[in-house]
């Protein structure tokens, strides 16, 4: 096969056409939305959530109604469950994730999706609030001290959140959703350090890769999840090694860049 077979083949076809907007729309809101999922330290919060959503989406089933507001409602009452649970001190947030990830597990094995304007609404919603998110993110009670309300941000953060992973279900499925929502933010992370350089990249990277893994998957008869997230985890892997500050390559230059000035520094104090 052509490189120019590679890339247009898959274009015949109505349901890839479909796939393709399906992947680089979904990659391009988690990503954004994953910038604040990797800078509060939620990734876990996604697993619970993409699991709270199966039995919802089961309950729709069973009662003949609609399977993404099922699932949308269940995501979204355990996150709400989470972010007040998790107000009081005495809990750590992982903690309360994990009681609840488990009761979401067990629900969905008892009881054994995606609109382009839905991931608009969403970013809408995140970017005005970027500067309070981060604040809260990163220092809870510097935040409440500058008088934000850390509770409604929680929620708020939370519920897009929640969205964000059932808007995804349709593209790779409740487990591997994890990695669409958190690995092209991390893969930005490894870039910059500041907030809005984070979300281009990020955006880039999830609408990028998950076409990348439609286009592996078409190719090679191979599960169109897997390979979206083994696509987005080579980007990962790329960035870690290449990245121009914080990369592998680059901390191991730096390393023996210092290490090279110790030793000339104590070269030098010996001979005097």
């Amino acid at each position: 096969m052509s490189v120019v077979e590679f890339l247009t083949d898959p274009w015949q076809l109505p349901f890839m056409q479909r796939a393709f907007a399906v992947a680089v729309i979904t990659g391009r809101v988690c990503g954004v939305v994953g910038v604040y999922v990797v800078l509060r330290g939620m990734a876990f919060n996604g697993e619970t959530v993409s699991h709270s959503a199966f039995p919802g989406v089961a309950l729709a089933y069973a009662f003949h109604g609609n399977l993404l507001l099922g699932g949308a409602l269940a995501g979204l009452t355990t996150s709400i469950l989470i972010a007040l649970v998790s107000q009081n001190r005495r809990l750590k947030e992982d903690t309360v994730i994990g009681v609840f990830f488990s009761c979401a597990f067990g629900l969905g094995i008892v009881l054994v999706s995606t609109a382009a304007g839905v991931g608009a609404l969403l970013v809408t919603v995140v970017l005005p609030l970027s500067k309070e998110l981060v604040a809260v993110s990163l220092d809870r009670e510097t935040a409440r001290a500058a008088g934000l309300t850390v509770t409604w941000l929680d929620l708020i953060l939370y519920a897009v959140v929640t969205a964000t992973i059932v808007m995804s279900l349709e593209a790779v499925g409740n487990i591997l959703v994890l990695s669409l929502l958190i690995t092209p933010a991390a893969a930005a992370r490894m870039l910059t350090e500041r907030l809005w350089a984070m979300t281009l990249p990020a955006s880039t990277f999830g609408g990028t890769g998950a076409p990348a893994g439609l286009y592996v998957s078409y190719a090679y008869d191979l599960a169109a999840g897997g390979s979206i997230v083994c696509a987005l985890t080579a980007l990962f892997a790329v960035t870690w090694c290449l990245a121009p500050r914080h990369g592998l390559l680059a901390r191991s230059r730096a390393r023996r860049h210092n290490g090279a000035a110790w030793q000339s520094a104590g070269e030098q104090a010996v001979s005097t």
